[in-house]
């Protein structure tokens, strides 16, 4: 029987989308967005992969970051029906919050910019 490691791919990725399904329902919540924990998730699962397939095409530069940011921005709007300039508020957030958790806790996030 195989063992879960935390340095297994899966388990790597299963544990960041949790914290990132986190991470988007409170700053959605704190924007007051119609957000429930679900939508989080889901959020979370679309947001890996408009970061996904943007670094598959163009690698891990500025084109790529450059597409990625601005699908996630799309996503964004898209699922909480809010505007361009609220969109763009909560990503940077969510950014900074994710980058925090992954850097200052040690704790992976899912796949993003940073």
């Amino acid at each position: 029987m195989a063992s879960l490691e935390i340095d297994n791919p899966a388990v790597i990725f299963v544990i960041g989308l949790v914290i990132s399904t986190i991470i988007i329902f409170i700053i959605t919540k704190l924007f007051r967005g119609r957000t429930n924990i679900g939508k989080a998730f889901i959020t979370a699962l679309i947001g890996t992969l408009v970061w996904v397939v943007p670094y598959y095409f163009f690698g891990h530069g500025l084109l790529a970051t450059i597409v990625g940011g601005i699908a996630w921005l799309f996503a964004l709007r898209g699922i909480y029906g809010i505007s361009w300039t609220r969109s763009a508020i909560i990503a940077v957030i969510i950014w900074i919050v994710s980058y925090f958790v992954t850097v200052a806790l040690g704790l992976p996030t899912a796949t993003g910019p940073l």
